[in-house]
């Protein structure tokens, strides 16, 4: 089983950009984690980053017959990429749209998610512990 993990803009300035929302850790100590818990469970993953939207479509595409789901924290394009909606949609692999902090408790604007028109399930306000139960919820959505 191999999953891929996006991260968008900014996402690379963890434990930089806004401790009081998305905490100390930085994005080493997030795909540490990541890495680490999915050779715990046996699984192949693949982690990404981009500041930029073409870039995080091309990679969704490259994932078509490469990999069997994705969990992605799309950053700011949460709430503007209909082009991320769409490429997710087209690959037609099952989706976590994952946040750190609790975006129900946040800005009006930061309400919408377009990406979540195309999830199987959104994990949100978990800190970066959220990553984990989407890969979690992941491996049980796939070996049903």
């Amino acid at each position: 089983m191999k999953i891929l993990v996006i991260n968008g803009p900014n996402l690379n300035m963890l434990g930089i950009r806004e401790p009081e929302h998305y905490g100390r850790e930085t994005y080493s100590d997030l795909i540490n984690k990541i890495e680490k818990y999915c050779a715990e469970k046996s699984i192949e993953c693949e982690c990404f980053q981009s500041n930029h939207e073409g870039d995080i479509v091309d990679k969704i595409q490259q994932a078509y017959g490469d990999s069997d789901g994705i969990v992605i924290n799309p950053g700011a394009y949460t709430h503007t990429s209909v082009a991320i909606l769409d490429a997710v949609k087209a690959v037609m692999l099952p989706t976590v749209e994952v946040h750190i902090s609790k975006l129900e408790e946040r800005e009006d604007f930061r309400q919408v998610s377009f990406i979540r028109l195309a999830a199987v399930r959104t994990v949100s306000g978990l800190g970066t512990d959220g990553y984990l139960r989407a890969i979690d919820f992941l491996i049980d959505y796939l070996k049903k």
